[in-house]
């Protein structure tokens, strides 16, 4: 018996929207902070426009949108981290510090000089 039939069918999207958000985010950081700025200035130096510098888009707004995809991947990146510990199933034992019974010392007599 093949063993996955027996696994519930999953969406493309369910499986693989982790991946599709990183892959997103580096193609978005790739535009706006590489092709964008190039493509911006061979623009200007073929219209013959004074140069001027390109402002990235992902950065206003106070780089909300870093932040937020920062704050997505990273929960993500956990979430997932969660789904293949619970799936492993380990369990982790710590080791136990040995029991110590404390042993009353004599009471030292004083020595006179």
């Amino acid at each position: 018996m093949d063993l996955h039939l027996l696994e519930p069918k999953e969406d493309w999207m369910q499986k693989q929207w982790r991946p599709a958000m990183g892959w997103m985010y580096m193609l978005t950081c790739m535009t706006d902070f590489i092709i964008f700025p190039v493509l911006w200035s061979i623009l200007q130096a073929v219209t013959k426009q004074p140069l001027t510098q390109w402002q990235p888009l992902t950065l206003q707004g106070a780089g909300l949108f870093h932040l937020a995809m920062g704050a997505v991947l990273g929960i993500a990146a956990f979430g997932r981290t969660q789904e293949k510990l619970g799936q492993q199933q380990v369990t982790i034992q710590t080791p136990r510090a040995p029991v110590v019974t404390p042993v009353p010392v004599p009471a030292k007599k004083d020595v006179e000089l």
